[in-house]
């Protein structure tokens, strides 16, 4: 009898917020032919997350695991073994969560599943958790079929120098979904009068979770710079996260309470995109960084850290990287100097990037 039931692919996340590797994989999975493949989800939290109706309401469904302690290591373990003992529909993993990647793929191949592991990132941070981290997610080399990354950086930072030329690597694009990005004017002149913003205003952008590798501090420093020589600009930040709080502090401490505008976690990124005039991105490290993309896809005039975003990111000639050791003046003077023009109403060739593709 043929089987039409579609191939259910295991996605296996942290969470699924509004985070860049989480935002890359809805994309896929609204284009996808759903008839022929569905993904679920495990996700290690019990907490209800951003995508979690949207999965749904697609089909998936989705299953939690405790988060690994180092405490529970044995309990972990077992959770997953429970999980495929239960679940032999399943025969791909796709995984995301990289610091026990070694632990759930190795069970995974055990029960026969294809496994896939994804590296959205080229650090663990800093500190001992880090330190840790990187020994716990060394053998995932050796036990995934497939070794994925966002970019060529990104997986010979998880995989090895010579992850590239091995046969089961590939660099996979982030897609997007590049109509909802392209510039329209009264697009850009609503999300403006939501917050009170003239036409006559720079608007300074970003988005990011509010976390050590995004680098909001300085960011703070370079709009401080800015708007010393433009008192009436603006600095829009998108997301939220752990140092919120401490970035409110910096704003308050440069007494820039009144030209720092905080969203929160949205999602109706493309239109916040619109009412920006540049966007910054200068992130201590970067697996790929799509929100530079996607600020191109919108005719953004862009400026990210030549150390810590990948090249690749640089799709247009809307990019200037700068380094992180040039400070705060010259970024800003980089950026207010700048004497690049741009029509923001010309459609921008993205193919390579189209989540539709």
């Amino acid at each position: 009898m043929k089987n039409d039931s579609p191939i259910r692919v295991l996605q296996v996340f942290a969470r699924m917020d509004r985070g860049g590797a989480e935002t890359m994989i809805m994309n896929v999975y609204r284009h996808i032919d759903r008839s022929k493949v569905q993904f679920d989800f495990i996700v290690h939290t019990e907490d209800h997350c951003d995508y979690d109706e949207e999965i749904k309401k697609l089909g998936g469904k989705i299953f939690h695991i405790h988060r690994y302690t180092g405490k529970n290591h044995f309990q972990y373990k077992n959770e997953w073994k429970t999980f495929f003992k239960n679940h032999p529909e399943y025969h791909i993993i796709h995984g995301h969560v990289r610091s026990t990647a070694a632990i759930y793929l190795k069970i995974a191949n055990q029960f026969g599943l294809v496994t896939i592991a994804h590296s959205h990132s080229t650090s663990s941070g800093k500190g001992i958790a880090a330190v840790v981290k990187n020994i716990m997610q060394f053998p995932i080399r050796y036990e995934a079929d497939y070794l994925f990354a966002c970019s060529k950086k990104a997986g010979e930072w998880l995989y090895g120098k010579k992850a590239p030329q091995k046969e089961n690597f590939f660099v996979i694009k982030n897609g997007i979904e590049v109509e909802k990005y392209q510039f329209n004017p009264i697009t850009r002149q609503r999300a403006r009068e939501e917050f009170g913003i003239k036409d006559s205003q720079l608007v300074v952008g970003h988005v990011g979770n509010f976390t050590y590798p995004k680098n909001h501090k300085f960011l703070v420093d370079i709009f401080n710079e800015i708007h010393q020589e433009k008192p009436n600009s603006v600095l829009l930040l998108v997301g939220d996260g752990e140092l919120k709080e401490k970035i409110e502090q910096k704003v308050a401490e440069y007494k820039l309470q009144d030209s720092v505008i905080f969203t929160g976690v949205r999602d109706d990124v493309p239109d916040l995109m619109q009412a920006m005039d540049v966007f910054v991105f200068p992130s201590h490290f970067e697996g790929f960084g799509i929100a530079l993309i996607e600020a191109q896809m919108s005719g953004l005039l862009c400026y990210a850290s030549s150390e810590g975003v990948p090249y690749e990111t640089r799709i247009t000639n809307l990019v200037d990287y700068i380094s992180l050791k040039d400070n705060a003046f010259i970024w800003a003077d980089n950026i207010l100097r700048n004497k690049k023009t741009n029509s923001r109403t010309e459609k921008i060739k993205t193919y390579m990037y189209d989540a539709k593709k």
